[in-house]
Parts: C-alpha cells; sequence; structure tokens
C-alpha cells in the first residue's frame, strides 16, 4: 500500500511540473502578443524609450490612425478575396485530384501522386523567377487572379497528399452502394465521398488560410498596384529604409491578425482531428 501511495504521489507531482513546464512555454510564446497590444497604444517615442513597460496613456487614435493610412477596408477586401477563392479552388481541386488518385490505382497514378509530393520539398526560392516568368508570359502579372492561380499551383500538392491518406480511410463499400443506386462517379464524389471529407477539408482550409492571408513575398511580386495590396502588403509600407512607424504599424498589425486569429480558434478541433484521420492508412 505504502508503495502504491508513494507512486501516486510521484505521479502527481510530475504532472505538476510538466503542467508548470507547458505554463512557462505558453507565456513565452505568447509575450510577442504583449509587446504587440501593449505598444499598439503608446506613442512612438514611449516605445522608443522602453517597449515593455505598461502605457503610462492609452493612445486609441493609432489605430483610427492605422486604419486610414493602410486604407484597411480595402486591404481587408483584397485579402479576402484572394483566401477565399484561393482556398476554396485549392481544396475542391485536391479533393477531386487525390480520390482520382486513390481510387484509380494505376503505375500512372502512382507516379503523378509522387511528382505531387515531390513538389512540396521545392524551395519556392528556387521557381520564384519561373514562376514570375509564366505569369507574365499568361498576361496575369499585377491581378488577382495570377496570384490565386500561383497560390494554387504551390497549394495543391501538400493539399493532395492531406486528401490522398484520407481518401485510403473511407470503406469502399459505401460507394459501390452508391454506384448500385445509380448515382454516378460524379455523384458518388459529390454526395458521399466530399460530405465525408469533411474533417480533411476543414484541415486543408485553416493550413492554406493562415500561409495565404499571412503571405507577403508572393504578393509583393505579383501586385503592383496600390489598390490591389493585401495586409501585409499595406503593412509594410509602413516600415521604410531609414525610419519605421511603429506607432502605426503595430495597430495595423492588430487589425489584420485579429480576423485570421477568430477563424483559426474557431476551427482549431478541426486540425488535430483531420490530420490524425487521414494518418490512419496515409
Amino acid at each position: 500500500m505504502k508503495t502504491k501511495t508513494r507512486s501516486k504521489s510521484a505521479m502527481s507531482i510530475s504532472d505538476i511540473i510538466v503542467q508548470v513546464l507547458m505554463m512557462l512555454a505558453a507565456l513565452i510564446f505568447l509575450s510577442p502578443f504583449y509587446f504587440l497590444l501593449v505598444n499598439s497604444v503608446k506613442t512612438l517615442g514611449d516605445i522608443m524609450v522602453n517597449a515593455a513597460d505598461w502605457p503610462a496613456q492609452f493612445h486609441w487614435s493609432n489605430y483610427s490612425n492605422a486604419w486610414k493610412m493602410t486604407r484597411f477596408p480595402e486591404a481587408l477586401t483584397n485579402s479576402l478575396i484572394i483566401t477565399i477563392i484561393s482556398n476554396l479552388l485549392i481544396a475542391l481541386f485536391s479533393a477531386m485530384a487525390a480520390y482520382r488518385l486513390v481510387r484509380a490505382n494505376t503505375g500512372l497514378n502512382r507516379f503523378i501522386f509522387m511528382m505531387f509530393v515531390s513538389a512540396m520539398v521545392i524551395p519556392f526560392q528556387s521557381i520564384m523567377i519561373p514562376l514570375l516568368k509564366v505569369i507574365g508570359w499568361l498576361g496575369v502579372t499585377n491581378s488577382m487572379f495570377g496570384l490565386i492561380l500561383s497560390y494554387m499551383g504551390l497549394g495543391i500538392p501538400l493539399s493532395i497528399f492531406l486528401f490522398h491518406g484520407f481518401v485510403k480511410s473511407i470503406p469502399l463499400e459505401i460507394e459501390e452502394a452508391g454506384t448500385v443506386d445509380g448515382a454516378s462517379s460524379y455523384g458518388v464524389f459529390g454526395r458521399i465521398v466530399l460530405p465525408m471529407l469533411k474533417p480533411m477539408l476543414v484541415t486543408v482550409i485553416i493550413l492554406n488560410c493562415l500561409w495565404i492571408w499571412n503571405d507577403y513575398l508572393l504578393p509583393s511580386l505579383i501586385l503592383q498596384s496600390p489598390e490591389l495590396r493585401t495586409i501585409p502588403l499595406a503593412t509594410f509600407a509602413f516600415f521604410g529604409q531609414y525610419s519605421k512607424q511603429w506607432d502605426i504599424a503595430l495597430p495595423a498589425l492588430v487589425l489584420g491578425i485579429t480576423p485570421i486569429i477568430i477563424f483559426f480558434l474557431s476551427l482549431q478541433r478541426y486540425i488535430v482531428e483531420g490530420v490524425a484521420a487521414g494518418s490512419v492508412k496515409g
């Protein structure tokens, strides 16, 4: 009995230590948000004197200035259009391609799948110049369509890889039952398979949203017109070569990350669920 009691007490102590370490790690990872929020309501002078201090006076006018100077409604609209359309197209085409690659398990399809997987490890910097040349050749430079097309090409390989593992976990008998009932191959996919892909669909959409919404490099290469600027491009305008307008840039950053944080927190449980389900037979 004494041995059991000691082991239980030892386990409880180890659990407490783990929890304390996890809390410390959480504080470390959350500290940038503290600096971001606290300094977003300070003057530039107060930020430069001591960025860690609690603000002596809250300057909420920083947010109104950032709203006007970034033309935030316009930048928000551009980011929403690009993110939503890119995500829908990536998710739809990736799901359809992965379903076909799994169910038609031929040598050619296995080779195509390996090509998609290989594309995941290619650094973006190595294809950046060829990509811009292709975009220019297609005549879609400085347009949302060109940016969306680029996101599709870069985002589809990983999405197909995730869907591929998930489709393998769907019983083939369910699809055969739909075929017996008279459903076409498109009907089987749209009415049976696609609803069952919901956890992975949400996972793919969340991951691509976080990437596309926060991306700066690709929009800066393709979009040149000020009216097409996304939120990262609009925010970067405050960081010049010789001066940095921290008192305006930080509120702009808060405005920019708030929608995606809310979106992520509301759907984060689907990430673990979708990835775990997709790895069953992947």
